[in-house]
């Protein structure tokens, strides 16, 4: 394009990726004159024993024994490809998408695994079976008042999975700026675990909320709560969805339109993190004695040093390895760590 005078440049480019290789299994026979016939792995049984271990390998369509040249690159010479069709047919193009996408940093190898497709497929099942009963059981009844805002009434078990939602979405978009598209994928996997947990099914019969600063319309604690709940799977949904789509457009599409976000989901904006869902009441602290873990702590985010030490001092698991000792001094690290020396 330079030398036709397209373009003033001489490298248009500011970054190269490239793209590891898939790898598969390598099946042959030895012929008589010496030269090896291939053999696809879709037509080879491997055979185990009653252990699970492997014993030996055949081609089905004589049941004789092929011998194993271990893993190599996939190609066309050693014939260990994996038809894309086949697979499409099987499980539909997204669950090929997940796998290759999860299975492996692009830069890297990529060893093929069926039982890694298999897992792929089970996913996206299992995101299709949720969102299917959410719309009809939690979406539906309260769609008139869902809101963009985040309620000021939503149960602590409900904070804190927007809160790990938005955590999740913040460490996906840094890793998709790396290419790190697997870990793209698992943030979504995890996103749905979140969504999908004891803490966030609870029964709203159980622990209605406190009435507070809530949508319109709503006339007691137990709506309340079933709006809360409602409100964090169809807000959740919303960023798992446009999380996933780049890697499986097809699902994520079709669930947009039918919980009814949009007509395109490739229209709406990219999920970001929320500044007031990543606001915490509480942190977490590592607490060692001597340099060592012997516990977890959480305190309030604003406590002061004599709060945090306090707290440190009085864990059980800690009092174990710090009684008869006597404190030399305590060194806090703020928002992450407690450090207590003895002597």
């Amino acid at each position: 394009m330079r030398d036709f005078g397209l373009m003033d440049l001489d490298e248009p480019f500011t970054n190269l990726l490239t793209q590891g290789m898939v790898l598969n299994e390598i099946f042959y026979r030895k012929t008589e004159s010496g030269r090896l016939d291939y053999f696809n792995p879709a037509d080879v049984e491997v055979r185990l024993d009653d252990n699970r271990l492997r014993t030996g390998a055949i081609l089905k369509s004589d049941g004789q024994p092929v011998a194993s040249g271990g893993i190599g690159t996939m190609s066309k010479s050693k014939n260990n490809g994996v038809d894309p069709q086949a697979l499409i047919e099987r499980y539909g193009a997204d669950t090929a998408r997940l796998f290759i996408m999860f299975a492996s940093p692009p830069e890297q190898t990529l060893e093929w695994s069926d039982a890694g497709v298999e897992g792929s497929f089970r996913f996206l099942k299992r995101m299709w079976t949720f969102a299917a009963n959410a719309l009809e059981q939690e979406i539906k009844p309260m769609a008139e008042k869902l809101t963009k805002d985040i309620p000021d009434s939503l149960s602590p078990e409900h904070r804190n999975a927007l809160l790990q939602i938005h955590l999740l979405i913040k460490q996906a978009n840094f890793d998709l700026n790396k290419h790190q598209f697997n870990t793209v994928a698992s943030a979504a996997m995890k996103m749905l675990n979140v969504l999908d947990s004891a803490d966030v099914r609870v029964s709203i019969t159980n622990r209605p909320p406190v009435m507070g600063n809530q949508p319109q319309r709503i006339e007691n604690e137990l709506e309340l709560a079933r709006y809360n709940r409602a409100w964090m799977t169809w807000h959740g949904l919303g960023i798992l969805l446009r999380l996933l789509s780049p890697i499986t457009p097809h699902i994520c599409d079709h669930l947009w339109r039918e919980l009814g976000y949009g007509d395109d989901i490739l229209q709406a904006p990219w999920p970001e993190p929320d500044p007031v869902a990543l606001q915490q009441d509480e942190v977490e602290l590592v607490v060692q004695v001597n340099g060592k873990l012997r516990g977890h702590i959480q305190v309030p985010v604003n406590a002061d040093r004599g709060e945090v030490e306090q707290a440190a001092l009085a864990d059980e698991n800690v009092r174990r390895f710090t009684a008869g000792q006597t404190i030399k001094k305590v060194i806090i690290v703020p928002g992450r760590l407690v450090n207590i020396v003895v002597s």
